[in-house]
């Protein structure tokens, strides 16, 4: 499937997120509260956080810039990679250098730019919910990274709106005749693999704070736990809500312990750990498992659904496809995309006032990764 991609590769702020560790972080351009009165001894005297940039009418603060950083950090720790001590000073230039086109971007914004922002940041949020697979589970990852829905939306918005605008200004655009040749003409991207839909009950043998494994005695009165309730199960009890009453994954017990996947091969980024796996796949509809073993502990596996691979249908990907053909226009005029910046910063007097911050000119179009971070994924029997 062709992978969504935003047009913020210009503004893109951070990568991270709800899944593997694709850690959820996003640019904040909310204005900023007046200052406290001083108290002493107080935190703000010992850590005061500075503004690093100002314009007319905005002023970013340290901990906007370090919070963006954190989830730019996290995002590639979660893919196995780390930022190079040497790399480190011009990522953050250029992700501060994002925060302040945000800002510059919005102030220009009209109803219509709002109003195209809302709608897009509402299409990316269905798909965010779908890709979590429940609001309950939403909520969770959510508040497993100190955000909320609510502020999630605010900063999308924020980050669409702003897009809308660069549009606008340099006319970017996607006709349907452009989008459905892209997906005539790409029909690899469009596949979408074999997948299952299952739920699971999980008696976990580690520590769910620590990871520690749990002493042999506690792994057996686990494993007796597990082989009680797949009686109770196969006699005909209701899966989900045994899932809910006995589940020791937090990511899923809520929605009665349900996941829908593709196998590794297919997916490797969201793969499942073998074993369960290959125990799901084996599966007839409505079946449920042996207890199977895994790394995280004893699962019982119920299949729900088998959803046989297929084409995506253009309407389902017609905004992402738009999306990533204004992306790529984007990317073949750079040179006015540097002009309209350029001219904004100098209309607003933009300052930047840590000169650690400070660039030389701005960067191309393609500097940082593109889209909105993902969820920091739920606890499930993926791969470490």
């Amino acid at each position: 499937m062709l992978k969504q991609t935003s047009k913020l590769c210009v503004l893109a702020l951070a990568a991270g997120t709800l899944a593997a560790n694709e850690a959820m972080a996003a640019t904040s351009s909310a204005p900023n509260p007046a200052p406290a009165a001083k108290s002493s001894g107080s935190l703000s005297d010992l850590f005061p956080d500075n503004a690093v940039a100002r314009g007319k009418d905005f002023e970013i603060k340290r901990s906007q810039l370090d919070e963006v950083m954190i989830g730019y950090k996290s995002a590639a720790a979660a893919r196995g990679q780390a930022i190079p001590p040497e790399q480190a000073t011009m990522i953050e230039q250029q992700v501060l250098d994002r925060l302040i086109q945000i800002q510059l971007l919005m102030a220009k914004a009209t109803d219509a730019d709002k109003t195209a922002g809302k709608a897009t940041t509402e299409r990316r949020l269905d798909a965010i919910k779908t890709r979590a697979g429940s609001q309950e589970r939403l909520d969770l990852q959510l508040k497993s990274v100190g955000t909320s829905q609510e502020q999630l939306q605010k900063k999308m918005t924020e980050e669409a709106t702003a897009e809308s605008v660069l549009e606008r200004e340099l006319k970017l655009t996607a006709s349907d005749k452009d989008v459905e040749k892209y997906y005539n003409d790409n029909p690899s991207k469009f596949e979408q693999a074999e997948m299952v839909r299952a739920s699971h009950i999980l008696f976990a043998t580690k520590d769910l704070k620590t990871e520690q494994d749990l002493s042999a005695d506690q792994k057996a009165a686990k494993k007796k736990a597990a082989e009680d309730v797949l009686k109770r199960a196969r006699s005909g009890e209701d899966f989900a809500k045994l899932a809910k009453e006995y589940s020791d994954d937090p990511g899923s017990k809520d929605t009665g312990g349900e996941y829908t996947f593709a196998r590794a091969s297919a997916d490797p980024q969201h793969a499942m750990v073998q074993e369960f796996e290959t125990a799901a796949f084996s599966l007839k509809t409505n079946q449920i498992s042996d207890i199977v073993t895994t790394q995280f502990g004893y699962h019982i596996i119920k299949l729900l659904e088998k959803i046989p691979a297929k084409k995506i249908e253009l309407a389902k990907v017609t905004s992402d496809i738009k999306d990533y053909l204004k992306t790529e226009q984007l990317k073949e005029r750079q040179q006015e995309y540097r002009d309209l910046v350029t001219k904004l910063k100098k209309d607003a007097g933009v300052e930047i006032l840590d000169a650690s911050l400070q660039m030389k000119e701005t960067p191309a179009p393609t500097g940082l990764p593109a889209g909105h971070p993902p969820l920091k994924p739920e606890t499930r029997p993926a791969k470490k």
